[in-house]
């Protein structure tokens, strides 16, 4: 399970796509050293360009990260649309939880740069950024396969979000090894899954007879 590779090799790019290739050796510099690792100069070095190139395309480190978080989280979603799509015994927000779970532990560094930094936080509404993160969301609360109700759904995806988010912080610092409570990452995980669909199904009957 991976982003999908950079289109072309990082010194193969045409006129025109330096943009993209500054995007595609940032995501991977991050994967490999996390995000405090990217510098727009080292960048330059390794893309083979003058230090003021990247600057025709980003005006600092902020824009670029920005521009990066968002391709991360387009391909993120991609990832997940193919996954809750294909036909499987287990429910869609099943495979979202644990692909999230997996993704978060073997691609930390990207997961850092796309729920755990201010990036998104510092982005503005209506952006690049705000759009893509949007779309992850969006994927979630049909993973839910729930009626609209309110928002109930949505604040159930939000309760969701942010338990996945724990857990994958929790194990990637060590501190949820399952030897409490003799549990794995992954039954947690599904555990979560099973207790948000009965939690959001009773909500949604109660809604339903209060307004009968």
């Amino acid at each position: 399970m991976s982003l999908r590779p950079a289109r072309k090799a990082l010194n193969a790019y045409h006129h025109g796509d330096l943009r993209d290739a500054l995007v595609q050796a940032a995501l991977q510099q991050v994967e490999l050293d996390g995000p405090e690792s990217i510098s727009i100069s080292a960048l330059a070095r390794k893309l083979g360009v003058s230090q003021p190139a990247p600057y025709k395309h980003f005006a600092d480190r902020e824009t670029l990260l920005t521009a990066v978080t968002a391709e991360a989280f387009r391909q993120f979603s991609a990832m997940m649309r193919a996954a809750i799509d294909k036909p499987s015994k287990r429910s869609k927000l099943s495979r979202f939880a644990q692909l999230t779970l997996e993704f978060g532990l073997r691609r930390n560094g990207i997961f850092r740069l796309m729920f755990a930094s201010r990036i998104v936080a510092c982005s503005p509404r209506g952006g690049e950024l705000s759009v893509a993160t949007r779309e992850t969301f969006d994927l979630l609360m049909e993973a839910l396969e729930a009626p609209a109700v309110g928002l109930l759904r949505e604040r159930s995806a939000l309760k969701i979000w942010a338990a996945l988010h724990g857990v994958v912080m929790l194990a990637e610092q060590g501190l949820l090894t399952g030897d409490v409570a003799h549990v794995s990452r992954e039954d947690l995980v599904e555990d979560i899954v099973q207790e948000a669909k009965l939690a959001l199904s009773v909500a949604i009957e109660a809604a339903r007879k209060g307004v009968q």
